[in-house]
């Protein structure tokens, strides 16, 4: 394999399944399923053989992402093996990747680096979910196997880095949408909103999201959202951490598979695909955040703003020559803070934030969200030759973050993602461990099948360090009116590890 060889993207292929159960249960898709059907059609569309591929990268499983899974229906115990296998491939090497997000943008990085390096000649990343089956199968107490097992030898890389530290797990926080309430909060006092002015804002952010979902063949989600209905609790849209409802929030009951095929230049030369099928990597930049208790501020993200410039450093471009974006969208703070690290007022600008319609209306479907991102970019680029988008994928709480800057035009050059920024520890909001008072930074209530269940807050202390707390009963009702309590002060009361908060 010959070193310096430019990788090019040349075979996109996705695959969306509605069964739910009503339909025949040999019908019932699987991750692998699923993976099999997204590399079969990017291998079609590359117009390549499963003998070309040399390297296998799949991404993460949910149900492989977090310590002690109950795995309902088996365990695959091999995804690269079991994917090799049923595609007639035997790659030189399998991979089996991290958890979180971040991995569609993040795999594509280091295959276009393996490639460069001439490490590898050929690369298939796939990865899929099928939560939908899997809830659809146990709500209707249907047996389905997504067991599998293979000899062959692969890479499983686990979890990734920690998440949650152990301030954060003795409070109980640790639900994704708990913490980007919270920063969604912290934005709305920034602006000077209300609860319902928040709700109202962040729904018309993603009315356009919804309706581009309608129009993508691959959504899961196919309805006619307007911000209305998104902005207005009910039995359809209900509070699930204030001030999000539950169509504010990425929707993991899908059925989604994804995949690529990335090679060296050579090999595309050599094997004769046309040049219209080519799309480039031009710029590309990781970085990854501390814990969320330790973190400068909840109104900007430090990893986003990092992984964006670099991407766009290396790409010698600005936002503002960007013709498309598709923006992780999780949750609309996590859109909103791309932007603030863009330069991009999403009021004012055309362009739009997404070119598939975004985790809650397309579908999330776990860390593999963003090869659909990329693939529906990849389409859109080789119609649009000459255009350029960016790319950028989540993981966590914006806690690991890939971005990647992508054209049909050749670059001239290629360079290697460089190695992922983390914070500096001197860059850290140091912790109170004995804290008696405070003010609130930020906040949310959480809900459940009764109401309002608990409150979480982060507060900051006279000397400027910060502990975490939860809401004594006596101080539930005052988080819960219009009027934000960021600002305010508080009285603790501490039973080591747990702080309790009253409001002063």
């Amino acid at each position: 394999m010959a070193q310096g060889s430019m990788p090019v993207l040349v075979g996109v292929g996705q695959v969306v399944d509605h069964w739910d159960g009503s339909q025949p249960i040999e019908d019932a898709p699987s991750p692998l399923s699923l993976c099999i059907d997204a590399s079969t059609r990017a291998l079609a569309d590359a117009g390549i053989s499963a003998a070309d591929v040399d390297t296998v990268c799949v991404t993460r499983t949910t149900d492989d992402s977090y310590p002690n899974a109950r795995y309902p229906h088996g365990k695959n115990t091999n995804y690269p093996g079991t994917l090799s296998e049923a595609l007639g491939m035997s790659p030189e090497a399998a991979i089996y990747s991290i958890s979180g997000g971040q991995t569609g943008q993040q795999n594509i990085n280091e295959m276009a680096s393996r490639i460069y390096a001439g490490e590898t000649e050929c690369a298939l990343i796939s990865g899929s979910e099928a939560v939908k089956s899997s809830k659809a199968a146990r709500k209707l107490g249907l047996e389905i196997d997504w067991t599998g097992e293979s000899d062959r030898p692969f890479d499983d890389r686990g979890l990734g880095s920690r998440l949650v530290n152990k301030t954060e797990i003795a409070h109980g926080l640790f639900i994704p949408a708990w913490f980007y309430a919270m920063i969604e909060n912290a934005l709305a006092a920034k602006a000077g909103r209300t609860r319902t002015e928040h709700r109202q804002a962040i729904s018309e952010l993603w009315e356009p999201f919804a309706q581009t979902a309608l129009q993508n063949p691959y959504s899961q989600f196919k309805i006619d959202f307007d911000a209305a209905f998104l902005a207005t609790p009910s039995r359809k849209n209900y509070p699930f951490a204030d001030p999000l409802l539950k169509w504010h929030m990425a929707q993991d009951a899908v059925n989604l598979g994804a995949a690529l095929i990335i090679m060296s230049e050579d090999k595309a030369d050599a094997l004769g695909i046309p040049t219209e099928k080519r799309v480039y990597l031009h710029g590309s930049g990781e970085a990854e955040d501390s814990f969320f208790v330790e973190r400068e501020s909840y109104t900007e993200s430090w990893a986003m703003k990092t992984a964006l410039d670099r991407a766009l450093a290396q790409a010698g471009m600005a936002a503002s020559d960007m013709d498309l974006f598709d923006l992780y969208s999780c949750f609309p703070c996590a859109v909103t803070c791309a932007t603030q690290a863009l330069g991009i007022d999403p009021a004012s600008d055309p362009r739009a934030l997404t070119v598939t319609g975004g985790l809650p209306f397309f579908g999330g479907p776990g860390n593999n969200y963003s090869m659909h991102g990329v693939a529906t970019m990849a389409e859109k680029l080789r119609a649009n030759q000459g255009q350029y988008g960016l790319v950028l994928a989540n993981g966590g709480w914006m806690s690991k973050e890939a971005a990647g800057i992508w054209s049909s035009a050749r670059p001239d050059t290629f360079t290697p993602t460089e190695t992922i920024a983390k914070r500096r520890s001197e860059d850290l909001v140091p912790t109170e461990t004995a804290p008696t008072s405070g003010t609130v930074e930020t906040f949310t209530v959480t809900y459940g099948k009764d109401g309002p269940d608990k409150g979480l807050l982060m507060v900051r202390t006279s000397e400027g360090k910060r502990f975490l707390a939860l809401a004594a009963d006596t101080a539930l009702p005052r988080l819960l009116e219009e009027d934000s309590p960021i600002g305010l002060p508080v009285n603790v009361t501490s039973t080591e590890p747990v702080n309790v908060v009253e409001f002063a």
